[in-house]
């Protein structure tokens, strides 16, 4: 029985390994040349292997490396966004105050400006009323004189004018005297 079964074992074997594209001799030859390259080439491909396998973690380490300085940058990139919204609001604010300031100093000055422009009117205005009676005081005296003039021309007579001399003639030698 046994016999019989590797006979049929042996044909299902010879149908199988020459199945037209399945050929098993081709996969027995192949089989072979990897063991032969394998046991020259093994040590130098076993070292090539390692050493790309040294070569691709030192790539993944420096890839991790760039991540996570990449990842701390955007952390850093982030937190100045927001400490830039921050530092928006605060100058906002502070320029808000210096405008307040600015505000409070221009007031200041202008009501100063107003004071002084108040006082130096008053002292022009002063000034203009002296003049002006000064201008008063010298038309009314020369009015004065004029119409004194006028008034003793027309009432002076001659025996008072020789009246007056006498009288101005006296006054002058009781000066002296």
């Amino acid at each position: 029985m046994l016999a019989v079964f590797l006979l049929e074992w042996r044909e299902s074997l010879n149908t199988w390994a020459n199945y037209p594209g399945l050929e098993l001799w081709k996969f027995l030859n192949l089989g072979i040349f990897i063991l032969v390259m394998l046991k020259f080439a093994g040590k130098p491909l076993a070292a090539a292997l390692e050493s790309r396998r040294e070569r691709i973690q030192s790539e993944l380490a420096a890839a991790q490396a760039e991540k996570d300085a990449a990842l701390a940058t955007l952390a850093e990139a982030e937190s100045f966004l927001a400490r830039r919204e921050d530092d928006v609001s605060n100058i906002a604010a502070h320029a808000r105050q210096e405008a307040e300031e600015e505000k409070r100093r221009l007031l200041l000055a202008a009501e100063a400006e107003i004071q002084k422009l108040k006082t130096q009117s008053e002292r022009e205005v002063e000034q203009a009323n002296k003049v002006a009676r000064k201008s008063l005081r010298q038309f009314l005296a020369d009015r004065c004189v004029q119409l004194a003039r006028e008034s003793v021309r027309q009432n002076l007579r001659p025996e008072d004018d020789v009246r007056l001399m006498n009288e101005s003639i006296s006054s002058l030698r009781r000066n002296r005297a």
